[in-house]
This record gives structure tokens, sequence and C-alpha cells, in this order.
């Protein structure tokens, strides 16, 4: 038999564990559900998307071999902002594609014109701002900077964003969104990068909720009247 003192620091152990652990425990099961009970494409925002546009095709294009590039080309794709064609080249930098002139950056109102063929023509803008920096919780983390920020009239607080230096719509945000990236982050306990499941934090608080199990289990045998019958039995 476990001797009194035994089972009293067991009991100790699994009950401090137990509070210590019990609200990771249920932002476990929260995000969870949440996320078992959501639809991904919602999330990602695509309802306030237009369906695919059909590239608009164009003619009299400069050949490639003739822009001014300080190295050789290793991959090009054909854009379209506002209307124009450009060459995105070696993912660096931007040309004319019908005059080979460099284009530094994107301006707002062709920023406005990229989202308008990205997002619903139902949603009215309120304001677009320039962003160059965002900080390690921004829901803009890790795309290009500097960017055009575009928000939208809506109580799920739209914003799509636009980047700066070669055209491309990157992504839009919205509260439900904001809501997954919070419980994401509650789910992996990653409070900086969110995706990173290897962190000390998560597998410190795995291995406790072992621990935790393992006392329950180890509090049920010492205590259960059915074990000590069998005991005596034997």
């Amino acid at each position: 038999m476990v001797k009194r003192k035994t089972a009293i620091k067991i009991r100790k152990a699994h009950r401090y564990l137990g509070i210590f652990l019990g609200i990771q425990f249920l932002m476990w099961t929260i995000s969870g559900m949440y996320f078992s009970w959501t639809d991904i494409d919602e999330i990602h925002g695509n309802q306030f998307r237009k369906e695919p546009t059909q590239q608009t095709t164009f003619t009299d294009l400069i050949s490639p071999s003739e822009l001014q590039m300080d190295k050789p080309i290793k991959n090009l794709e054909l854009r379209e902002i506002a209307g124009k064609p450009f060459y995105w080249i070696n993912d660096n930098q931007l040309f004319n594609a019908l005059t080979g002139q460099v284009k530094k950056e994107i301006s707002k109102s062709e920023a406005l014109e990229i989202a308008s063929r990205n997002m619903l023509a139902e949603l009215k803008i309120s304001n677009i701002e320039r962003i160059e920096q965002v900080g390690d919780y921004s829901e803009y983390r890790d795309r290009p900077l500097p960017a055009f920020a575009i928000s939208y009239e809506t109580k799920k607080n739209i914003k799509a964003y636009v980047s700066v230096k070669d055209g491309a719509f990157q992504t839009l945000r919205h509260r439900d969104w904001r809501w997954f990236d919070f419980l994401w982050m509650t789910h992996t306990m990653d409070y900086q990068g969110r995706d990173d499941i290897n962190n000390i934090i998560l597998r410190s608080f795995s291995i406790l909720g072992l621990v935790t199990v393992l006392s329950g289990f180890v509090l049920w045998y010492i205590s259960s009247p059915t074990v000590r019958k069998i005991k005596k039995r034997i």
C-alpha cells in the first residue's frame, strides 16, 4: 500500500497542476471547437473577394532582353497594374512592358484600382494608408513592405493589403480572421510568430499535462476500493 503521506503529496501535486494547467486546457478546448466549426475559406475572406478575373491581353510588348537589367533574368511574370502591363523580374524589379521604364513603386490610386479588381464592388472604401513597418503581432506580418492598407466600411472591419513595390494584392483581413489568429496563438502557444508548434512553452505544458493525467490515474489506483479488494484477495 502507498503511504498516507505519499498519497497526500500526489493528490496535492495533481490538484495544483490541474489549477495551473486548467486555463490552458480550456483555451485548447475552446480554440479546437472554434476551428472545427468554422469554414477556413470564410476565415481567409473568400466571401469578400471577386471571382478570379480574366487576365487582360496585351500587344506590342517590349522584349525582356531589351530591358536595362543589372543581373540576368531568372524569373519573369507579366502583371497588370491599373490597366497597364508590367514585367515583375527576379522578384525584385518592376518594368513597364510597353516602354521598358523602371517603376519603383505603385501609387495610392493604382493600389485602389488593384484592390477594386479583387474585392467585391459593393464594399465601400473608408481609408487608405501606407505602412512602412509592422510589429511581430501584426495581421500583416511576414508580408512585403511597404504596403497600402485599404479599409472598408463594414462591421467586419475588413482591410485589404497591396504591396507597394510590385503591385501585388497580398491578402485581406477581417474580424473573424483576427479571432481565428488569436485562438490559433493560444492553441500553439507561440505568442510571436503564431506558427511554431515546437516552441518551449508548448512542449513544457504538454509534458505537464501528461504528468497531470498520469497523477490522476495513480490517485485512482491508490484510492479505489475495487483495487483494495483485489489486493486483499491476492
